[in-house]
């Protein structure tokens, strides 16, 4: 099969006023996280964003990519710029999405090896070797559930999947009991809780931790307390040690749940398990 490139979609008369813009993770913040949670932090925020350096002139175009694996992009938008508002540190352009292009934005994965570290490029110099790799049939919100043994969110990811109420996710979360395992990636220290079907199946209680940050437990509710709740935001990690069907005896799960804590040491003072 002949390879498609991304020209091959675009096919621009005229590449010389074309511009592409690349965002990948700036070593704070991951841009695909933004994007799933609303694809305009990306498409106006992150694309339009200036510091010091101008990237763009009024009647430029630009082509937004978004970095989703080594060498590999998502095409979120592609924008004329209409007006330049002369702001450092912050949004410093406005743009009209080109209507054309608009049923590729969030659908199409390129590969293409970025090799320089500017963040915007002429077009016209790279444009023929962004491979394209997939068309997706819908547009992408996020990784799709990769089975119980491979679950593990961030606080982020898991409030978008919740959110955006990711049909796949939802599905496979609202009807589980499970043991699962909440981890502050800043220390270290790991918490063991359970979903029995009495508070609430998994999904349930994981719900409970986007709206508080604590889900009722001491410990966590005291770090939400004393840290705030930015800090769970920023640092907790979410995953499942082992999912039980809807039928399975709470008595099971709550012995599975001590048998955790007490094999990852997750009692106080070296987690945040109070029991």
């Amino acid at each position: 099969m002949e390879q498609l490139y991304l020209n091959d979609l675009l096919l621009f008369d005229d590449y010389s006023n074309v511009k592409i813009k690349f965002n990948q993770f700036n070593g704070d913040t991951d841009p695909m996280d933004e994007y799933t949670k609303n694809p305009d932090t990306i498409n106006n925020g992150w694309l339009f964003w200036r510091t010091v350096r101008r990237y763009f002139n009024v009647g430029e175009s630009v082509i937004c990519l978004l970095k989703v694996d080594y060498d590999i992009w998502l095409l979120t938008t592609i924008k004329s710029i209409t007006k330049e508002l002369n702001v450092e540190n912050g949004i410093n352009y406005e743009g009209d999405e080109i209507l054309k292009y608009k049923p590729y934005f969030g659908r199409v994965l390129v590969k293409f090896h970025k090799d320089f570290t500017t963040q915007v490029r002429y077009a016209e110099d790279i444009i023929n070797q962004f491979e394209v790799l997939q068309i997706l049939p819908t547009i992408f919100d996020g990784d799709d559930f990769p089975g119980y043994e491979k679950v593990r969110l961030s606080f982020s990811q898991l409030e978008t999947i919740i959110s955006r109420n990711k049909k796949d996710w939802i599905a496979a979360l609202e009807n589980q009991k499970a043991v699962y395992l909440i981890r502050d990636t800043n220390n270290g220290k790991l918490y063991v809780g359970s979903a029995t079907g009495e508070n609430g199946m998994l999904l349930q209680r994981w719900k409970n931790y986007i709206n508080n940050g604590h889900g009722g437990n001491k410990e966590l509710n005291e770090i939400v307390n004393t840290q705030g709740f930015d800090y769970i935001k920023k640092y907790f990690q979410y995953s499942i040690l082992e999912n039980y069907n809807s039928r399975v005896d709470k008595k099971i799960i709550l012995c599975r749940e001590s048998w955790w804590k007490d094999t990852l040491g997750t009692r106080i003072p070296f987690g945040y398990n109070w029991n």
